[in-house]
């Protein structure tokens, strides 16, 4: 998690149909490195992937990689969700958010879905811009 405050970007990450190739293109392209989640849908095993980036001002004695993203599958809960960068606001209602969001011209792109206790949604704004919504557990 990055903020913790309302408002603030809580998590960012990516879905894709093609991960592994994704997560290997930002390796190279930003000298991240990748540890996988094991995951699976339908029956099927697969890895999506924690991006971390060198944390130049670590010691011995800290850990020397700072957590940046997730690079995800397309599928399961993640099949509708957009190949493109999705950052995850906090909100403290997920239900007035989705309110607020449809009254003040904004869609719902997804339904509002379950992370354990947590819940978010993905929305589009009114100029289209996609993001979603965090709901911490109380």
């Amino acid at each position: 998690m990055y903020g913790k405050q309302l408002g603030e970007i809580a998590w960012m990450d990516l879905s894709v149909p093609n991960a592994e190739q994704v997560k290997n293109f930002y390796q190279k392209l930003l000298g991240w490195k990748s540890e996988a989640v094991k995951m699976s849908c339908n029956g099927e095993s697969y890895s999506d992937f924690a991006m971390s980036a060198e944390n130049k001002e670590s010691s011995a004695e800290t850990d020397s990689s700072t957590f940046v993203t997730g690079v995800c599958h397309a599928k399961g809960a993640n099949s509708d969700m957009p190949a493109a960068w999705l950052p995850y606001f906090l909100v403290a209602d997920i239900e007035q958010a989705v309110t607020t969001v449809q009254e003040e011209g904004g869609k719902l792109v997804t339904k509002i879905k379950s992370l354990g206790d947590d819940k978010y949604v993905v929305i589009k704004d009114p100029a289209g811009a996609q993001c979603a919504l965090y709901q911490k557990a109380q």
